[in-house]
């Protein structure tokens, strides 16, 4: 300090040395300065507040004059936005040739706008260059002027590159396992980044920083909101900026969905915003502005911002239940980006990857391309396995096309059957069909669904982008679908899906698949045990309980999935859609609980056989099926025996199982023998009635049921 130096010096010369990027900004700034024919004098920077303005302006000024150039600085916020005051602090750029004219938050001036292109810029000498900053991109009509095209060059500031990024982070002195949280929260913010950096350096300094844990508190959010998004002139203009941030892409059809009538007037807003980006789709803003919206409801709010991502969940949730063959993939993008960072989901896409493949149907010129494919990831049986399936179902084949080279990269199947074919071929479907005889056979009109065929050689059944359009076409199809029974995923059999799988309710079956050299697993759900649209709007609420957010009463699950599934007009539902589906398990679990309750109506009524295709295709009640299935044990060998132990053990005034074997002068092993034998026999009739759809006829035709009933189990008063 004693050398004639300043603080301001010191200021300066840490502002240099933590500067970091914008090299294509600076490019321009230099060729701009050197002259350059091919340089614009005049540049217009734009965007969000936080995004490093005032810093580039700064980083110019300190070039300019290290060039010998004068510089003269205007701030818009303290610069009256009058012609007269604008002209009296900018005026010394038009009296010196070769100046630097730098203007910062230009957007506090916007009322000068035509002004300043009509009146002052084209009053500066040659040689001088002009840059402004502010918030918002120019009037179109400037940059279409023919007059200034060739002059003027309009810059959107970004956020910083995430190489660039991470530098910043080393330079500060953030350790290296906060890298990750703080760019995944800031996007590259060169704002955001400063105050996260400054908190964590702090924590780690006085030992409670837990880096790879790190999350805005409040200070960090508190001072970010109000410099990111401004005050919104509304509660409703906020409402609409906290919809953005929770969606992938804001349409005017979602806004109007979460809030009416007034969604054109807000998505107007919302365009106009410089923190929004907007794409073919609708809007989206940038990252940190969606971490502070949506951290700043979750605390504010809680059971606000739980309304909304339900809300919202559910809105989605029907896009994809309408959605067309072609549109499946989006609408299953914008429902799953709501969770992308819960639970089980954050490690089961790659968000990173996202835009580069796209799905387009298997064309017969793709056919050759994907065998090829198949073999090289599975071997020659797959691929004969692949050519077979190609032969039969080619409209179950997709494939993915790299966006960048055009080439076909991956490729999947979701093959459905409504009657068993190719088992004797392929030994995954095989194991498919052998699973639903045995678990829970088709009934009239329904299927099974197999996604088959994952296959990507450079990232093999790997989180990559392929993966994720695979994983939201199966779950868009079994949301779409009417008559799916069952579904099964077949994945590598090397673990690495078995939890997530498991976590959705996909269930590894027994069976393990060999093709070739590889072995295979097969995951099945039964679609008639839970709809797609029960489990969907079930599995919301679990990831959000699981995040911490309150997700409401079970309620609003039965009313969510009411609103989703109406029935079909009529109120008719299809065949089967009310029915009960057990496994063989299962199945002899309730047979064994219907027969204790023979006699107790309200109890039978209870009883899920009394809602399978057993009894409630054929009209007959649960104790008359029973009654008759109890009469086929007559007919085998030693049957009468057995028939008379069963009638009497569930008779209305059965004893205890000892004192039916004294009555009926057995010992109690061997009661206990016949008893069994004889259940076993019930169900495995029952079970056949159940798999082949054949009504339970009476043994006895001719008798009433009052006379059947006093016949085979009044048994002992």
């Amino acid at each position: 300090m004693g050398d004639g130096g300043s603080l301001g010096d010191l200021v300066v010369a840490a502002r240099d040395r933590a500067f970091v990027g914008r090299a294509a900004e600076r490019a321009m700034f230099r060729s701009a300065l050197a002259g350059d024919p091919h340089g614009s004098p005049v540049l217009y920077l734009h965007g969000p507040g936080g995004i490093g303005k005032s810093t580039l302006l700064r980083r110019f000024a300190l070039e300019a004059r290290e060039a010998g150039r004068l510089v003269v600085e205007v701030d818009g916020r303290t610069v009256p936005a009058t012609p007269d005051d604008f002209e009296q602090a900018a005026g010394k750029a038009i009296g010196e040739p070769g100046s630097v004219l730098l203007v910062d938050a230009f957007e506090h001036c916007q009322g000068l706008e035509h002004w300043l292109w009509e009146h002052f810029l084209p009053r500066l000498p040659l040689g001088t260059v002009a840059v402004v900053a502010g918030r918002s991109a120019p009037d179109p009509r400037w940059v279409a002027d023919p007059g200034w095209a060739d002059l003027m060059h309009v810059v959107p500031l970004r956020n910083l590159a995430r190489g660039d990024a991470a530098t910043f982070l080393r330079v500060r002195g953030v350790p290296d396992g906060a890298h990750h949280a703080l760019l995944s929260f800031t996007g590259g913010n060169p704002l955001a980044l400063s105050l996260a950096a400054a908190v964590v350096v702090r924590q780690d300094a006085d030992g409670t920083a837990r880096a790879a844990e790190w999350a805005p508190g409040r200070d960090v959010i508190a001072t970010l909101l109000p410099r990111l998004v401004g005050d919104p002139p509304s509660s409703a203009h906020r409402t609409a900026l906290e919809v953005c941030a929770q969606a992938d892409v804001t349409s005017e059809a979602l806004l109007r969905a979460m809030m009416g009538e007034r969604a054109p007037e807000l998505f107007a807003w919302l365009r106009t915003q410089p923190f929004i980006e907007s794409t073919p789709a609708g809007l989206f803003p940038h990252d940190v502005v969606r971490e502070v919206l949506a951290a700043d409801l979750r605390w504010r709010d809680p059971d606000g911002f739980a309304a909304l991502r339900r809300r919202m969940y559910e809105y989605l949730l029907g896009r994809v239940r309408e959605a067309s063959a072609a549109q499946i993939l989006p609408a299953m993008q914008a429902l799953v980006y709501l969770h992308r960072t819960l639970g089980h989901l954050a490690q089961a896409f790659d968000w990173h990857s996202h835009g580069l493949v796209r799905e387009l149907p298997c064309t017969p010129a793709d056919e050759k391309r994907v065998v090829e494919l198949v073999h090289e990831a599975e071997g020659p049986e797959s691929a004969a396995l692949a050519r077979f399936w190609l032969d039969r179902q080619p409209e179950a084949f997709v494939v993915y096309r790299s966006t960048g080279t055009d080439d076909i990269v991956a490729l999947s199947a979701w093959l459905q059957l409504a009657e068993p074919e190719g088992e004797d071929v392929d030994p995954v479907v095989a194991a498919a069909w052998a699973h639903v005889r045995t678990a829970g056979p088709l009934g009239t009109g329904e299927r099974v669904a197999v996604a088959r065929f994952h296959v990507n050689p450079q990232a093999y059944q790997r989180p990559s982008a392929s993966m994720n359009l695979i994983q939201w076409r199966v779950i868009g199809e079994i949301v779409r679908s009417d008559d799916l029974a069952w579904s099964f995923v077949v994945m590598r059999d090397d673990g690495f899906w078995n939890d997530y799988l498991e976590r959705s309710d996909m269930l590894p079956t027994d069976a393990r698949p060999v093709v070739g050299d590889h072995g295979y697993r097969l995951f099945a759900h039964d679609w008639r045990t839970r709809p797609a649209l029960a489990w969907m709007v079930e599995k919301n609420m679990a990831l959000l309980a699981g995040a911490g957010i309150d997700v409401g009463s079970g309620t609003q699950l039965v009313d969510a999935i009411g609103e989703l599934a109406p029935p079909p007009s009529g109120g008719t539902p299809r065949e089967g859609a009310d029915r009960v589906v057990l496994s063989r398990r299962e199945f002899d679990t309730a047979v064994r609980d219907a027969l204790r309750a023979l006699w107790w109506p309200n109890e039978l009524a209870a009883n899920p056989l009394s809602r399978s295709r057993l009894v409630a295709a054929h009209g007959q009640s649960l104790h008359d099926v029973l009654l008759c299935a109890i009469d086929t044990v007559l007919a085998e060998r030693g049957g009468e025996k057995r028939h008379r132990v069963v009638t009497t053990t569930y008779s209305k005034a059965a004893p205890t199982q000892e004192a039916v074997a004294r009555r009926l002068g057995m010992s109690f092993s061997t009661y206990r023998r016949h008893l069994t034998a004889a259940v076993k026999r019930v169900s495995d009739v029952l079970w056949s009635h159940e798999l082949s759809g054949e009504p339970m006829v009476p043994a006895d035709r001719d008798a009433t049921p009052d006379q059947r009933d006093g016949r085979s189990l009044d048994g002992p008063g």
